[in-house]
């Protein structure tokens, strides 16, 4: 969390202020047919950053937003910077249920959300210590609404950069945690600056660059994107639901040259009628970046073909940030992989015992970064299983580095099916599934079984148009898996269970077959 200051000689570089007075006029970012110039961005972060310290926020408060990809993020954002506050990203999708338990594990001080009913969310409010509560779109007792803050002009705020991000994991088990995504207190400024430069290194830094979004805002990586184009003072291209044609239509139309997105986006490109990819114009891209769930190589491949040859992979979590990074140069190269750690990060590959393992051998993945957390929000120092005493954090993914240090994932450990005494594991089943013509997607699990302990069964998601049944899919494995390996059943669904970052949600489909186990392993 950065300082802020009421007056200032001059912006800090990177800033909304900054370019508010080297660019005014230029687009900060474009949703839809609404746009807002830097200037304009500036004045409306102002104005909300006066509406709210009437309030009562100011430094160290936090501010809840629970909003879709859109225009106001940047200016609610640059008023928390101004007020000295951080910027808690709540899920949309959660229940006021689960908006209550974060609001009150984080302690957090306001709220600003675009729900159609902002009232259902008011019974999480009891007890809280909110100072305030925003509606964006909807008029609602109990809220101000956002067009009124901004509509009186306000004097000018200066902030010395971004506000602190707080971003709650969505977690497998257990409930969900909060992590303030900063570097560790003892670690020098400079070690983390190069870091932080190394992770974006492969974006052009230029103000004539045009970002695309579609990760969500509550997530790491949507923030991290926005902040990256404000840097140069680049263009945003916000897309707020997710549709294939929209993007393929927004990188010709706005010449996007930098675009981050998950498997599952990629996917539903794929998934277009034959031909619909190449009558866009795709060539002003630079950089696609693909990350925050497993990446099969033939969805890399298609991308390379279809979109161009300029694919990079980002391994990393909320807890540790960015760890490694498959450069475009070596996707052919390392097929498979997802590249080599970033400058000042340490990966070792340990087996059940901890012990470090040699190149070649797989194993859990513990890694080191700069920027890896000490506790959760409000909670206290994390064990040494989780974060060892020379601050390994514990991924909780299976992998192995070769000889000349490139990371290859192979799994989740908590996915990890064990029957029969062997180890299986559910990404290469995954793959094998998806080479396919028919499958979209799938999904492997562990469900019981009273010889083995577990057996083996998939989830099929199919493409728009094509079918298949399970016994063609049962048939299309034997020449892939060895027969340990094989699903003993597989279910087509129309739709598998994502979250909002498209996420697979495999806790969703175990449920049913453990819900009476003593044990659901």
């Amino acid at each position: 969390m950065q300082a802020s200051v009421e007056t200032a000689q001059a912006p800090q570089p990177g800033t909304v202020e900054h370019w508010a007075r080297a660019r005014p006029d230029a687009l900060a970012a474009i949703e839809g047919e609404r746009a807002l110039s830097w200037a304009a961005l500036d004045d409306h972060a102002n104005r909300l950053a006066h509406a709210l310290s009437a309030r009562g926020l100011g430094r160290g408060d936090i501010v809840v937003v629970r909003t879709q990809i859109r225009l106001e993020w940047m200016a609610i954002a640059a008023a928390c910077g101004k007020l000295g506050c951080s910027l808690l990203g709540m899920n949309w999708r959660l229940t006021p249920a689960e908006v209550r338990y974060v609001l009150n594990n984080s302690r957090a001080n306001a709220i600003v959300c675009d729900d159609a009913d902002p009232a259902a969310l008011l019974p999480a409010f009891d007890g809280q210590p909110l100072k305030a509560a925003v509606s964006l779109d909807v008029a609602a007792a109990g809220f101000d609404h956002y067009a009124d803050l901004v509509a009186a002009p306000a004097p000018a705020r200066y902030s010395a950069g971004q506000p602190g991000l707080i971003i709650y994991t969505s977690g497998t088990t257990g409930l969900p945690k909060g992590v303030l995504m900063r570097g560790s207190a003892d670690m020098s400024d400079q070690i983390v600056t190069e870091y932080l430069a190394d992770v974006g290194a492969h974006r052009t830094t230029s103000a004539e660059a045009c970002f695309l979004l579609t990760m969500p805002v509550h997530h790491g990586s949507g923030p991290s994107q926005i902040w990256a184009a404000q840097k140069a003072g680049a263009l945003t291209v916000m897309i707020r639901r997710y549709d294939p044609l929209a993007v393929l239509d927004a990188i010709q139309r706005y010449r996007v040259s930098h675009w981050t997105g998950v498997p599952t986006m990629f996917k539903r490109l794929a998934a277009l009628p034959p031909g619909t990819v190449a009558q866009h114009d795709l060539t002003s891209l630079r950089s696609i970046t693909v990350g925050a769930a497993p990446v099969s190589d033939a969805l890399k491949q298609w991308i390379i073909t279809h979109l161009g040859d300029c694919l990079y992979e980002g391994y990393g979590s909320t807890e540790t940030g960015m760890v490694s990074r498959m450069m475009a140069g070596d996707q052919r190269r390392k097929p498979g992989s997802s590249g080599r750690p970033y400058r000042h990060v340490r990966i070792e590959i340990r087996d059940a015992d901890g012990q470090v393992l040699p190149a070649g051998q797989s194993g859990e993945i513990w890694a080191w970064t700069p920027v890896a957390i000490r506790n959760y929000l409000n909670a206290p120092a994390l064990g040494t299983d989780t974060r060892d005493e020379r601050g390994f954090f514990r991924t909780g993914d299976v992998g192995r580095l070769d000889d000349e240090g490139f990371l290859y994932i192979s799994d989740r450990a908590k996915d990890m099916i064990i029957s029969g005494g062997v180890n299986i594991y559910p990404a290469e089943i995954e793959a094998a599934l998806q080479t396919h013509p028919a499958v979209a997607d799938a999904a492997v699990i562990g469900i019981p079984d009273e010889e083995f302990g577990e057996s083996v069964m998939a989830f099929c998601e199919i493409k728009p148009g094509l079918s298949v049944d399970e016994p063609a899919l049962l048939e299309h494995c034997v020449g892939q898996l060895a027969s340990y390996k094989r699903p003993r059943n597989i279910r087509i669904v129309d739709e598998l269970p994502r979250n909002t970052v498209g996420k697979l949600l495999k806790r969703d489909l175990r449920a049913p077959f453990w819900k009476d186990k003593e044990k659901n392993v």
